[in-house]
């Protein structure tokens, strides 16, 4: 039997490593959310649409592999676009990605502020 104490007790040094493992295991138990700044962008745009009149209503679900931040024209249908934050997609394509309603993934991406700005409207010059 092992002690758990310091190595500078002369205890044994893998018992240290212990909690950081129990620790991690409980990290990757639980599921996947957006934080604070990632939140405030998204909260910032369903504001500008909503001011817009394009949007109504929103769902946040904290899934265990992604995190999904869905927008509703009305309640009882199916969403308009979802906004999705992967953490396993983090190194390949990006973590975030916006879905449309037809499960069509809009636009992928590293950094949330790209991502969102597909929902920026251009400005076009008409000429008559």
């Amino acid at each position: 039997m092992t002690e758990r104490g310091s190595g500078a007790e002369g205890g044994d040094e893998s018992a240290i490593l212990i909690p950081f493992q129990e620790a991690r295991r409980e990290r990757l138990d639980m599921p996947v959310s957006f934080d604070r700044r990632e939140l405030d962008q998204i909260l910032r745009l369903y504001g500008r649409m909503v001011a817009a009149n394009e949007w109504r209503d929103y769902a946040i679900d904290h899934l265990s592999d992604r995190a999904v931040f869905s927008v509703f024209r009305r309640t009882s249908e199916t969403p308009l676009f979802q906004i999705v934050k992967d953490p396993k997609l983090a190194r390949k394509q990006g973590a975030y990605s916006v879905v449309a309603a037809t499960g069509m993934i809009l636009r992928r991406g590293h950094e949330l502020a790209r991502v969102l700005g597909i929902f920026d409207k251009r400005l076009r010059l008409v000429q008559a």
